[in-house]
């Protein structure tokens, strides 16, 4: 029991309610099955990119290290994610520990910034690939690699450990329905009774600089990588080139979009249901690790010979 600044008792909050989809509760039937399937995918498609890559050794190349990470990164998010709101939808598990929501919430947004600058590294490994393809051996070495993920490491686990720091140490002085399914910063922030301005301040900023900057470095790579290959004259180059990257450069969009979208659902939420971005941000964490080893693995000619070879020994 605790005491607040108007002088009335109040009760510490141990624990939190994911209230989903509190205004159309038939959402939750109606996208637990694709949700589901769709985590599924992820994990089994991940899962089998990740044995592929460990077990081939023609695989052992910087290009597809940073492919597992990439790998690794949905994985943990899935698991992060969705068992939880999955047992929400099936058996009404709406509880979540005081300490776990915000080790969620600092894993959401860690491994999200994680996975924005593993894509920025791999968009320059493209780059340097086409358009230097010369100096690609002595460019992208084992060694960048460590140091790339090194660096993506560092940059985002040390700029994101304070969204949940704020928001831990603020004072939840009843309130504990948090009106999503999973532990977002704002969400359970505006459950507490001080001051959350610098909370929303530094989600806002941080989000922005770490994502906008890995997008704009991500938009010039393909940008040099596409008028080098609109210079090149061998005949169905073109074509492969512009197959490859146009794909990988649509679902870095779709993940950046996604996320767009969620903040301007948020902007204009007089406009929109509330349940829209709550949605939104439930399918941030299980499309993308869907749609990756997809793109970026099973359209790799080198991927596709290896998996064949992976099940080829699980048969015999």
């Amino acid at each position: 029991m605790t005491t607040n600044q108007n002088g009335n008792v109040s009760t510490e909050v141990s624990d939190f309610l994911l209230n989903c989809f509190a205004r159309s509760p038939s959402w939750q039937l109606s996208i637990s099955l694709p949700l589901s399937l769709l985590f599924l995918l992820a994990m089994g498609a991940n899962g089998i990119l990740l044995i592929t890559i460990w077990t081939e050794a023609s695989l052992h190349e910087p290009m597809y290290y940073l492919l597992s990470l990439l790998s690794l990164l949905d994985i943990v998010l899935c698991l992060t994610v969705i068992p939880k709101v999955l047992a929400i939808f099936w058996f009404d598990l709406k509880s979540i520990s005081f300490y776990a929501c915000f080790l969620q919430m600092y894993i959401m947004n860690c491994f999200h910034a994680m996975e924005s600058c593993t894509f920025m590294v791999m968009a320059y490994d493209r780059y340097v690939a086409i358009c230097h393809p010369l100096r690609y051996p002595s460019i992208i070495t084992d060694q960048f690699v460590v140091k790339a993920a090194i660096f993506i490491l560092a940059r985002n686990v040390i700029s994101t450990v304070p969204i949940p720091i704020l928001s831990s140490r603020l004072h939840y002085c009843g309130r504990n329905v948090i009106e999503n399914c999973i532990c977002a910063n704002m969400s359970v922030s505006r459950l507490s009774c001080d001051d959350v301005t610098i909370n929303g301040l530094y989600q806002f900023a941080g989000g922005w600089t770490l994502l906008g900057s890995d997008l704009i470095l991500i938009f010039l790579s393909y940008s040099l990588i596409l008028r080098a290959v609109l210079r090149l004259k061998a005949e169905g180059a073109v074509a492969k080139a512009l197959s490859t990257c146009g794909s990988h450069f649509i679902l870095i969009l779709f993940f950046s979009t996604i996320l767009l979208v969620f903040v301007l659902t948020h902007v204009v939420k007089t406009k929109v249901s509330p349940d829209v971005p709550v949605l939104l941000n439930v399918l941030h964490n299980v499309i993308p690790a869907a749609l990756n080893p997809i793109v970026y693995g099973v359209r790799t000619q080198e991927i596709k010979q290896g998996i064949r070879r992976l099940l080829d020994r699980g048969w015999y």
